[in-house]
């Protein structure tokens, strides 16, 4: 057995505030993340399993086999009304960019200052075929 040097304990309500602020965000995640794949499994695993068995049988009608793969297809339209209601982050990223969902008095980003803020550098000269080669 190797001893193990002392360390600096925190305060009793200092760790106990840290460590539910913590459980309360691994909770919140754990559940959006559970929703977001309980979504995607009702929506797309009846399309999966009717796309196995028109494979095997040919059994399945093509209007039937139609309305899941819409289904599907809404599954992706839920996912944007799903990070908000759960994500605050996302709420706010999106209220930056979306006039909708804006709020009165924040400015509306220039296209200037988010292709800057989006390149991660100064501007650039242009770069041609020839240049790069």
């Amino acid at each position: 057995q190797v001893p193990r040097a002392p360390s600096q304990p925190l305060a009793g309500s200092e760790s106990r505030r840290f460590t539910n602020k913590h459980s309360k965000k691994a909770l919140k995640a754990s559940l959006t993340l559970g929703i977001l794949l309980g979504m995607f499994f009702v929506a797309w695993l009846p399309f999966f399993v009717t796309n196995v068995a028109q494979a095997v049988c040919g059994c399945v009608p093509a209007g039937f086999f139609d309305v899941l793969t819409w289904l599907g297809y809404c599954n992706s339209t839920m996912n944007p009304i799903i990070y908000p209601l759960f994500m605050r982050d996302f709420k706010r990223a999106m209220g930056k960019f979306l006039p909708c969902c804006r709020r009165s008095g924040e400015p509306r980003p220039s296209a200037i200052s988010l292709s800057m803020r989006n390149s991660n550098s100064g501007p650039r000269a242009a770069t041609s075929l020839k240049n790069v080669l």
